[in-house]
């Protein structure tokens, strides 16, 4: 399971602290670590701003990246980060295999992806 950012705060958090790999579907940021948070489910935040498109188009790339988040990242992203992802234009209509791909790559770049 995943625990969810909600407020602008934990946003900038990550922002700032974080490093960041951008990908065609989306962009990825991570935030500094946190040792003491090791054992605790990872935390992720989704963002799509009024760039992407309308309200419609925006929540589709929200829950989008939400099925990548709940497939992908409790097996395999590093514990003890917080996570935040940007949809680009592309992710609402980038295809899912794609999209899947693209956040692998991130985290393996980004020195965060840990196998099973």
């Amino acid at each position: 399971m995943a625990a969810v950012l909600r407020r602008r705060q934990e946003f900038l958090a990550v922002a700032r602290q974080g490093k960041k790999w951008v990908a065609t579907g989306l962009i990825l940021q991570v935030g500094a670590a946190r040792p003491e948070q090791t054992s605790s489910p990872v935390r992720y935040g989704l963002t799509a701003s009024g760039k992407i498109g309308n309200a419609v188009v925006r929540n589709r790339a929200r829950r989008r990246m939400r099925a990548l988040v709940h497939e992908i990242m409790p097996l395999h992203a590093a514990r003890g980060y917080d996570y935040v992802l940007i949809a680009r234009v592309s992710t609402p209509r980038r295809k899912y295999a794609d999209l899947q791909q693209d956040l692998i790559t991130a985290l393996k770049k980004l020195g965060v992806w840990r196998d099973k």
